[in-house]
């Protein structure tokens, strides 16, 4: 039985330590990891914890961060309450293994400390490897001070855990300027924290030798389309459960959290969009210009994934004009909050539009058949002829049975 940590009202720790002791109440049965810059506080003071006997559970120190998300896919899917830290480089080499938790459907939580890829090197904050993770089928939280790091933690196993979702979760803090600033956190004591997380419950564990099961099996284009529609199906649903995580946690603490984030948006005209601690940065710029008569508004992600399309599209067509705050390399394209910020604003304002919608195809090998496109087409045509402006936003070709919902 691990022992019990005596938690002051107000504790005075910075963003990776609010992580460190969200991840201690959890009682993790593994935690898998290589430390890297700048999360590695998160992952050693947790291994202090675990052998001052804080913890009961298991710290593998592996030689890599590819080893690291590997023990963790492995521990999960052996039955345990999993989780791992990294940064950077190091998330970069866990890239491969972060689609086979999710492909999996393994309920791990990654505390990602947002940092620059190389090259040139780089050891400071920015969002390069959250953009690169985004659409690895994970959901993806996101902080903007230390004390939303330690809720969202507590949250993310809730989250990541339940049944109709049973997905990986990622909770994104900008490195240094969040992970290693001290800030006021006001924490819950270790039972009130586990009593909201809840006891692990596995599903279909390796270790249940009685009910054999199988991970990782080989689909090709027989099934592979299906299986990847019914995880994103799930991921795309799971902002039901976020909702009501959220509000569940508003209950127990009075702390709110919105999958989308409006600040001085009642009157705002010109609007500014941005994530991590850029996000507190512009509530206080929006505030002094208001001193001067303009009317500024902050729009934010706190879910990355699933994009909240319609909340976000929502919240940016109240403004005159937007600006989008990307703090990662463009790399031959506009910043990514750019793009999808638009996509959002482009269907929520529904008068005088040219109408658009998204088909995916083609997953594993999938045939794409003349007949497919040709379908696409009289659908096109006949939306356009008839000025119809609701259209499921996106669709599936070829899917095989029935659909699994539209988006």
């Amino acid at each position: 039985m691990a022992a019990k940590m005596e938690l002051q009202k107000t504790e005075v720790w910075d963003g990776n330590m609010a992580a460190t002791h969200a991840m201690r109440q959890a009682q993790i049965d593994v935690v898998a990891a290589y430390p890297i810059t700048p999360s590695t506080p998160i992952v050693q003071t947790y291994a202090s914890f675990l052998a001052d006997g804080y913890v009961d559970g298991e710290f593998v120190m592996v030689e890599s961060e590819h080893a690291a998300m590997s023990g963790c896919v492995g521990a999960a899917a052996a039955g345990g309450r999993v989780a791992t830290a990294t940064s950077s480089q190091g998330f970069a080499l866990m890239v491969e293994v972060l689609y086979q938790a999710s492909g999996m459907r393994l309920p791990i939580v990654l505390n990602l400390v947002n940092r620059a890829l190389a090259s040139p090197l780089n050891v400071n904050g920015d969002h390069s490897d959250m953009y690169l993770g985004r659409d690895a089928g994970w959901i993806n939280l996101c902080a903007y001070n230390a004390q939303e790091v330690y809720d969202l933690n507590l949250m993310a196993f809730k989250i990541a855990e339940d049944l109709a979702v049973r997905l990986p979760v990622m909770v994104h803090q900008d490195g240094f300027i969040c992970s290693h600033t001290a800030q006021s956190v006001h924490p819950l004591q270790d039972d009130e924290a586990y009593a909201f997380i809840g006891d692990y419950k596995p599903k279909n564990p390796l270790l249940d030798f009685e009910h054999p099961v199988t991970y990782g099996s080989q689909t090709e284009e027989d099934w592979h389309f299906e299986h990847k529609m019914r995880q994103h199906h799930d991921l795309m649903e799971s902002i039901h459960v976020i909702e009501r995580v959220f509000d569940e946690f508003q209950k127990l603490t009075g702390r709110r959290y919105r999958a989308v984030e409006e600040y001085d948006m009642d009157d705002a005209e010109v609007v500014i969009v941005a994530l991590g601690t850029a996000v507190e940065s512009a509530r206080f710029a929006a505030k002094e210009v208001r001193k001067r008569g303009i009317k500024a508004g902050v729009v934010a992600l706190r879910v990355l994934r699933p994009l909240p399309y319609s909340a976000f599209g929502k919240a940016l067509a109240k403004a005159k004009a937007v600006a989008f705050l990307d703090r990662s390399s463009p790399a031959g394209a506009m910043g990514m909050l750019y793009n999808e910020g638009v996509a959002a604003l482009y269907q929520a304002l529904s008068a005088h539009k040219t109408i658009v919608s998204n088909y995916i195809y083609g997953l594993g090998g999938r045939d794409l058949k003349q007949s497919d496109i040709i379908e696409v087409y009289q659908t096109l045509n006949k939306d356009a002829q008839s000025g119809k402006r609701s259209v499921p936003t996106q669709q599936f070709i070829g899917l095989r049975g029935a659909q699994i919902g539209f988006f």
